[in-house]
């Protein structure tokens, strides 16, 4: 197995990890400083968002140069330095590479714009307006309004998948393609660990850009299932990792929203583009149908063990990522319960699956100890899309209420306030006034309290994580689902040639029983709530082995 497979991954969002300069922002040198506490939780790789220099209109998601740190974080030299400080812990720096769009402050966009035979003019994907001098298509950006952004320099219009200031790169042009993976040679060869590939899905272009089927009262069409996974996708791909990754020993995981699971085979594995992607069927199962999104529909465990198990079949010889949370989604005990319980007790449910399925695990900052959702006034909020998901859900005739009830439930700033250090002023990120605020539960979920509270989401997770690294099944072993139909408990064995794991999890608000012939043979190696013969308590978790015979 490659040392990515055995290890657990640790996304940062650096702006809110740990300030040292007292300015209100998180620093690579407040990264270099918690090392040792993440070392704690047996990390192994290190998933930055975008530290690259940028305006910020997308928290660095819209990049002005890639080959440098933008000033916020600090310089290339602490970049330098936490690569090589991160191998003396055994922790590897993985970085975020956004390759779909650049900022419109970009310098290889800026000559783009200025006319039509520069040597950057191709670099991006533009069309002449239609007949009338409106937008090419009736595309709607991801983040609301058109996908078109008239430039009059050059008497067309560009395509930004996401916000006005992120034009969309041209994948067809094979300058564009060389000078992103030089890109990546540039951090290889810094000693990155490894690359996680943003937006990855949207970076071909359809052949024929065509008005879609209005959606919406606002007349557009949702540019995703026009644009995303189109045909020919691959090849670039492919391409991109000779140039860059094959032979090297570092992993990349594609953001690959938009791959259908029978899919999963041609992006991951030995002749796949990435060495995982990150598939998000399970996240979604509790979102609902499209007319219910301002709203928490009820849904079925079933739904996210099925859609969990159909990630691990078809991955096929492939290794996948297992994860809950990032920093585009909320907070999973929020996503996933809207039931009575303790956020404590929700956690290390979630938890439990996180560090005993197969795959390798991806730890959010602040998922440990059990951080959840924030609920603010409008102006309250920094995220770009939350203010245009509000003012769609408006035009669409919900009500103010309910317009904020969704951004509440689904902004991403969600994930995004400030990791809770301990129960000071500003949770301990900063000195300063923090860029955004800090969740209101900070006094009570905090790193500091829970290192001495042995009962703490902060304390299981430490525990599971060091047993997962100690037995080889829970690393390796084959993954088998059982009592597949149950509506509370999530169980699963993993097996290798010596040891067979049994995991029960229930994730549920009320006490779930199940056969105890089942855990016949096994130990105990852990348990979460008071457990009883057969039963369940709400949340309750059993971790069993026996050794094979």
């Amino acid at each position: 197995m490659k040392w990515w497979q055995k290890t657990i991954a640790y996304e940062i969002y650096p702006r809110s990890f740990y300030d040292t300069q007292g300015k209100g922002t998180g620093t690579l040198q407040g990264i270099i400083e918690k090392l040792p506490y993440l070392q704690s939780l047996h990390i192994g790789a290190l998933w930055i968002t975008p530290v690259f220099r940028s305006p910020m209109i997308d928290n660095g998601y819209d990049v002005a140069d890639y080959t440098d740190i933008d000033p916020m974080f600090g310089e290339m030299k602490d970049m330098d330095q936490l690569i090589q400080e991160g191998k003396k812990y055994d922790i590897r720096i993985v970085l975020d590479l956004v390759f779909n769009h650049t900022s419109d402050q970009c310098p290889w966009f800026l000559e783009s714009k200025k006319d039509r035979t520069n040597q950057y003019s191709d670099w991006y994907i533009w069309k002449d307006p239609k007949p009338d001098g409106s937008a090419p298509t009736n595309w709607r950006s991801i983040f609301g309004g058109s996908a078109w952004t008239y430039c009059k320099e050059r008497n067309q219009y560009y395509l930004h998948t996401f916000a006005v200031q992120q034009p969309d790169l041209n994948w067809a042009d094979a300058q564009v393609r060389k000078a992103l993976a030089d890109v990546a040679n540039f951090w290889l060869d810094k000693g990155a660990g490894g690359f996680r590939m943003d937006a990855v899905t949207y970076i071909k272009k359809p052949e024929v850009f065509a008005d879609g089927p209005v959606d919406a009262n606002d007349g557009m069409s949702a540019i995703h299932p026009l644009t995303a996974n189109q045909p020919g996708i691959l090849d670039y791909l492919h391409e991109f990792k000779d140039r860059t990754v094959k032979g090297k020993d570092v992993f990349t995981v594609g953001e690959a929203n938009g791959v259908e699971t029978d899919e999963l085979p041609q992006w991951v594995g030995k002749d796949g583009v990435f060495d995982m992607i990150f598939s998000f069927d399970h996240v979604h199962v509790p979102l609902g149908k499209a007319e219910e999104w301002c709203y928490a529909p009820e849904w079925k465990l079933s739904e996210l063990k099925q859609a969990l198990n159909n990630i691990e079949k078809s991955t096929g010889e492939g290794w996948c990522p297992v994860f809950f949370e990032n920093h585009d989604s909320p907070r999973s005990v929020n996503n996933f319960f809207t039931c009575e319980g303790s956020y404590a007790d929700k956690a290390k449910a979630l938890g439990t699956v996180l560090l005993t399925m197969r795959g390798t695990p991806f730890m959010y900052q602040g998922e440990e100890i059990g951080m959840h959702n924030t609920a603010w006034d409008i102006h309250e909020y920094n995220d770009v899309s939350s203010y245009a998901q509000y003012q769609f859900a408006l035009k669409e005739g919900f009500n103010e209420e309910e317009a904020l009830a969704a951004v509440h439930r689904f902004s991403r700033d969600n994930a995004r306030t400030p990791m809770q250090w301990n129960s000071e002023v500003n949770a301990g990120f900063t000195s300063g006034k923090p860029w955004l605020k800090v969740s209101e539960d900070y006094q009570k979920i905090n790193v500091e309290a829970e290192e001495t509270d042995n009962g703490s989401v902060l304390s299981w997770y430490r525990k599971l994580a060091s047993i997962r690294q100690q037995h080889e099944e829970l690393i390796s072993g084959s993954y088998e689902e059982i009592m597949a139909e149950d509506e509370q408990i999530f169980a699963y064995y993993r097996k290798d040639k010596t040891h067979t794991a049994l995991v029960l999890v229930n994730l549920s608000s009320q006490p779930a029983d199940f056969d105890p012939a089942l855990t016949q043979g096994f130990s105990v190696l852990v348990q979460c709530q008071k457990n009883q013969t057969g039963k369940l308590a709400p949340f309750g978790v059993l971790l069993l082995e026996k050794t094979n015979r």
